[in-house]
């Protein structure tokens, strides 16, 4: 039966994308999803109580996608930076099939008296965040985690940004900026560590000699 459920789950979402592909999500209409799954209204309330359930269905597929996909063997023992523009690439490739769709969805939340949604869209963020440093094996603690969180945030949502309007291949033009900026945030995040609220060993002053 789960796998039932599961599986009528997918419909709905796959239907929707597709109808909405041919014209746009504001003017995606779930009473079309039905007849075209040849199920009630009732039966889509079941799984996506609103429209916006969908949206929340499509990003979470994009979690799935980062936190379940193939890791390259050395992924290890790769970098901080280098792990994070992995999984964090992961994501986007995930969303790319339906990358139009995807910006339409968050230009709806973004609307004027979408407050509730822009609220549950703040706490998304901020888990995906999380999943992005869990998967890239990230292990600092403290102030230091908390900073490093707040400029991880900040590269994510700009890259994001400029990916949902990159039109060259792949998006490789977004990812390269990403990768860039993840560097950048490392060397100066390595350079201040000790100042966040983790512990540094410092070599003691030697006396002078007296002249």
């Amino acid at each position: 039966m789960a796998t039932k459920k599961s599986s009528l789950q997918d419909r709905i979402l796959d239907t929707a994308l597709e109808q909405a592909e041919a014209f746009s999500w504001e003017q995606l209409r779930l009473h079309a999803v039905a007849e075209t799954l040849g199920i009630s209204l009732d039966d889509i309330r079941q799984h996506y109580p609103g429209k916006d359930d969908l949206v929340e269905a499509w990003f979470d597929r994009a979690d799935r996608a980062l936190l379940g996909g193939d890791r390259p063997a050395d992924f290890p023992d790769r970098s901080l930076p280098e792990r994070l523009h992995h999984v964090i690439s992961s994501w986007l490739d995930a969303l790319a099939p339906h990358r139009r769709l995807s910006r339409q969805m968050l230009a709806y939340k973004l609307e004027f008296g979408h407050v509730h949604l822009q609220a549950l869209g703040l706490m998304r963020i901020s888990r995906t965040v999380q999943w992005f440093m869990e998967a890239a094996h990230y292990d600092r603690t403290g102030l230091q985690r908390i900073f490093d969180e707040c400029a991880l945030t900040t590269i994510y949502l700009t890259s994001f940004a400029r990916w949902l309007f990159d039109d060259s291949e792949q998006g490789m033009k977004s990812k390269e900026a990403l990768k860039s900026a993840l560097r950048q945030w490392h060397a100066y995040s390595c350079q201040n560590r000790g100042r966040a609220g983790e512990t540094t060993v410092t070599e003691p002053e030697q006396p002078q000699p007296d002249t």
